[in-house]
């Protein structure tokens, strides 16, 4: 009997917010795998260090305690926590690996209640945590839900100026050779879109973000399947499309990637969020130029209109889950000097207007931030010319210590101007080294936590 009521006691404790889903979304690089890394062992660690002091469960100390528990979905691989603070804790200090396929990993938080409907049933409560990692690359992909074949490949033709439309040259000459209207012919498409595959990865490495299909660039198991076998092209005058010729089968993959591939990996995985953070990389376009800085925002753009927002009350919650509370936060704010991390936050505010203006129209909860997820540098002041300036210190990428001012973050959204005039020289560093008993050091994550599930813990 005892046993029973303790049971029933545990479910009603949990009540509502027993479980909280947090979608981490970012581009590729924004550094989702870090985040996700250093908010798990933040909280592991909080029981027995003050490394969340803007956390107020935490600072408050109503936060018992968190454990990483078996997650409900056993179809996704398990978070390589463990392997990433290898990476972290090995001589010298490596960035976890990035993400090359879905993953998720769900936290238990024991905590002590402050509303009173919780505090006459139990002392304590538990929430569940569930997030989710997956490849910056894939997130690309959902708004090609809302577009045919055909308007797909009118949008991927328009985007052809520029370094892209330098960087396509080759599949477009491999177009050329191509009779959309002819008989099937597999191994021409195999090899056309081998091409345009190619063109998605220079484009990636010159820097640009809005590359679809995302998959082609970090297929995971889909790798040579015929899914990811197809191209833009432009369509007949007339509209029609022959039944077995090579446009037909186009249309075809496109269909069944856009059904199979991105909508069930959209249902899986994003449809029942609650809560979502918007990592958001300023630095690395700021380093690659105009171009890329722009292509970058017009990425997170597209990307923001997928996700489904709204507040959230309990029969929405059981029946039909919506995003009520979104952060943005633009990482990495430990590669510049700490004055300028007011720039970087303005700067992130107007690179995500659109994206802003999309969710306060369904009057959602919305803040920004920076953060750096780990730390890799020190600050502090180096003199120069009898005069103190601030500066930034750490280990490189290449290994080499280095003391820098890596420049001034732009205020607003910069015109081509900046990068003739100016420009910001990013460095990449290491990780900084820590003691693994001791929690990574980090700016801001327990002002990302208390934002994300404060109003949960009460």
């Amino acid at each position: 009997m005892r046993k029973i009521k303790q049971e029933l006691n545990d479910f009603i404790s949990r009540g509502l917010d027993s479980n909280v889903r947090i979608a981490v979304t970012g581009l590729s690089r924004a550094g989702k795998t870090a985040f996700i890394t250093s908010l798990v062992n933040q909280l592991l660690h909080a029981s027995t260090h003050d490394n969340l002091p803007l956390f107020l469960a935490s600072r408050d100390g109503r936060l018992i305690g968190a454990k990483r528990v078996p997650q409900t979905n056993m179809l996704v691989p398990r978070f390589g926590y463990d392997e990433a603070m290898e990476s972290l804790n090995s001589e010298p200090p490596q960035w976890p690996e990035p993400t090359r396929d879905v993953s998720e990993v769900r936290l238990s938080l024991k905590y002590k209640p402050t509303k009173r409907y919780k505090k006459l049933i139990s002392h304590s409560s538990v929430m569940d945590i569930d997030i989710i990692d997956y490849p910056g690359e894939w997130l690309l992909d959902l708004p090609m839900l809302n577009m045919s074949f055909k308007e797909w490949s009118q949008e991927q033709y328009k985007s052809l100026k520029g370094k892209r439309l330098e960087l396509a040259q080759d599949w477009l000459k491999s177009l050329e050779s191509l009779d959309l209207t002819a008989e099937l012919n597999e191994n021409h498409l195999k090899n056309v879109s081998a091409l345009y595959t190619t063109y998605l990865h220079q484009c990636k490495e010159a820097g640009l973000h809005y590359v679809q299909p995302g998959r082609f660039v970090l297929p995971g198991e889909l790798e040579g399947a015929p899914v990811l076998q197809f191209f833009p092209c432009e369509f007949p005058a007339d509209g029609k499309v022959q039944s077995n010729s090579n446009l037909a089968m186009l249309a075809k993959r496109y269909e069944e990637y856009q059904q199979k591939v991105v909508k069930v990996f959209y249902k899986h995985h994003f449809a029942t969020f609650d809560r979502q953070i918007v990592l958001v990389d300023c630095l690395q376009p700021l380093n690659a130029g105009y171009e890329a800085f722009h292509d970058m925002r017009s990425a997170l753009e597209q990307v923001m209109k997928s996700f489904k927002y709204g507040h959230s009350n309990v029969l929405k919650r059981l029946f039909s889950p919506k995003i009520d509370k979104v952060l943005f936060a633009v990482t990495k704010a430990d590669h510049v000097t700490p004055e300028q991390h007011n720039n970087l936050v303005s700067l992130l505010r107007q690179l995500v207007h659109p994206a802003w203006q999309t969710t306060s129209y369904d009057n959602i909860d919305m803040s920004c931030i920076s953060l750096a997820s780990i730390k890799a540098t020190q600050s502090g002041f180096i003199e120069a010319n009898g005069e103190a300036c601030p500066a930034i210190q750490g280990i490189n990428i290449e290994g080499s210590p280095l003391t820098v001012f890596p420049g001034e973050v732009p205020q607003k959204l910069p015109n081509e101007s900046y990068w003739k005039q100016q420009g910001f020289e990013f460095t990449s560093f290491r990780p900084a080294a820590h003691d693994p008993d001791s929690p990574v050091e980090h700016i801001r994550i327990d002002k990302a936590l208390e934002y994300l599930i404060g109003d949960k813990l009460k």
